[in-house]
């Protein structure tokens, strides 16, 4: 079984209670790892570590050029490693190994974008309206950060908080997920590797409620990233509030894939599989909502029934496996709770909905596995529909005019993206400015890179990562003015 640790001012370190949490790999159901259970005085550590580096330590007067030759350097470790580190993600979230390692190319870009990013900033001159002075305005980094990752894509989401935080010049306090945290302890020892100054980069494993918590009240912590649910997000931004500090949280979505009448539907019923079953369905952005012109209804179910029922569902590193398990019993549970309400509410169930058959499936009943699930009849006013599922889930609704498709899209807490399909350039004007989405794909779905910000509108979220806007994230914007005309005023007299 692999023992970690929990990296805290440069240090491999054990949680102070001395406490461990055992990881369970999802697709066989047995334990693969221990790491600490840190808790609020871990993270206190960890905090205090970032704040001394940042106020104090050689790492403020380290320049941009350098900053961004070690963030490059991760990189390029990434690569090095490509395959153990995909390896290691499959094992710790069940996902297939050709998923990680498209990851892991995902992720050594980052590192590398934001590297090159780090120095090419110098700031702004303004024009003075005053005589004699100047303006400028420049960026410094935020501070310290706390950020906290999901279990879904582990060093995925790690490295959009952690490469344009170090190449601001942030110091930073990691919290992966405490179920899936192997990656994020390997990108932590590639960093020490890369050579960033002590209490730079900090690492600790550890429950939300515990070691997050802390992260997200303290004092000394000047900026909160997180990705993941809801009302978690909700209870981070009260917790942020006795600092006011910063914030920077993506919280889901449930996105619309529109086809119109005049798609390419082929291509579109195709992308429709890609938009939600990569993962199981685990994906802040799958497409889960399927709307679909009543004209191409019936191809569509027929076309998806088909395709669905040969999906090959398996062990991760098995090289047929299309899909693999979700992340835990727990998960799998919630799941399958939403597939009996979707019922409940008058949904037809197409195909799936349940746990794969014993008979046929012997080698699957000790992960955690789901069939690939198509529900049909559904409507805007089923919870379904408007809720997170984050599994293998599609659900269909009809609609007649383009109007009512936008309408309905719209008709969301979620804001975060959405895609349609259409060979009218009209509508593809008149659509992509009417939804209320962060992203909106046209003729694809579920894409994105590190050029381009990611987030969401409503309650998808607050700000962007990725592209230089998730660099601006981590920076506060000072404006300098320096008068060079001393003669006193005297407007209050000599």
């Amino acid at each position: 079984m692999i023992k970690k640790k929990m990296f805290i001012d440069g240090k491999w370190v054990d949680s102070l209670s001395g406490k461990t949490i055992q990881i369970v790999d999802p697709g066989k159901n047995e334990a693969i790892a221990e790491v600490p259970l840190g808790d609020r005085e871990d993270a206190r550590r960890a905090i205090a570590a970032a704040r001394k580096a940042f106020d104090e330590g050689e790492w403020k007067n380290t320049t941009p050029t350098e900053r961004g030759r070690m963030v490059s350097m991760l990189g390029d470790l990434v690569e090095k490693h490509r395959q153990e580190l995909a390896e290691l993600e499959s094992l710790d979230t069940g996902k297939t190994v050709t998923e990680s390692l498209w990851d892991m190319d995902d992720i050594a870009g980052i590192f590398r974008y934001y590297g090159e990013l780090a120095d090419k900033d110098s700031g702004e001159i303004i024009a003075s309206p005053v005589p004699n002075s100047s303006s400028m305005v420049v960026h410094e980094p935020v501070g310290v950060c706390g950020q906290i990752s999901p279990w879904n894509y582990p060093l995925l989401q790690a490295s959009w908080k952690m490469a344009p935080a170090l190449a601001a010049g942030c110091t930073i306090i990691m919290k992966p997920s405490e179920i899936t945290p192997l990656t994020t302890i390997r990108i932590t020892e590639l960093a020490q590797e890369a050579g960033f100054p002590r209490g730079v980069v900090n690492m600790v494993t550890g429950p939300g409620y515990t070691a997050g918590a802390e992260l997200s009240e303290n004092h000394d912590v000047d900026l909160i990233s997180f990705t993941g649910g809801i009302e978690t997000g909700r209870k981070i931004i009260k917790a942020a509030s006795g600092n006011v500090k910063k914030l920077a949280l993506e919280l889901g979505g449930k996105n619309p894939n529109i086809i119109f009448e005049d798609a390419d539907f082929d291509t579109a019923a195709d992308y429709v599989l890609n938009g939600v079953f990569f993962h199981a369905g685990q994906i802040c952005s799958a497409g889960a909502r399927v709307m679909v012109h009543s004209s191409l209804h019936d191809r569509l179910v027929k076309f998806l029934v088909d395709r669905i029922g040969r999906i090959k569902v398996g062990y991760g590193f098995d090289k047929d496996t299309q899909m693999g398990p979700l992340i835990s019993r727990d998960h799998l549970e919630k799941v399958e709770k939403y597939v009996g309400i979707g019922q409940q509410e008058g949904a037809r169930l197409e195909i799936g909905g349940a746990r794969p058959d014993p008979a046929k499936y012997p080698e699957l009943q000790k992960g955690f596995y789901f069939m690939p699930t198509l529900f049909t009849g559904c409507t805007n006013d089923m919870k379904i529909v408007q809720e997170e599922i984050f599994g293998p889930v599609i659900t269909i609704e009809k609609f007649e005019t383009e109007d009512e498709a936008v309408r309905r899209a719209n008709d969301t807490v979620y804001g975060l993206s959405a895609g349609f399909w259409t060979r009218d350039p009209d509508r593809i004007g008149r659509v992509s400015k009417a939804l209320k989405f962060g992203t909106v794909w046209i003729n694809d779905f579920n894409v994105y890179f590190t050029q381009a910000p990611w987030g969401g509108y409503k309650q998808s979220g607050i700000g962007r990562e990725l592209g230089k806007t998730g660099l601006e994230e981590y920076m506060e914007i000072k404006h300098i003015y320096q008068n060079y005309d001393t003669k006193p005023l005297n407007w209050f007299g000599k």
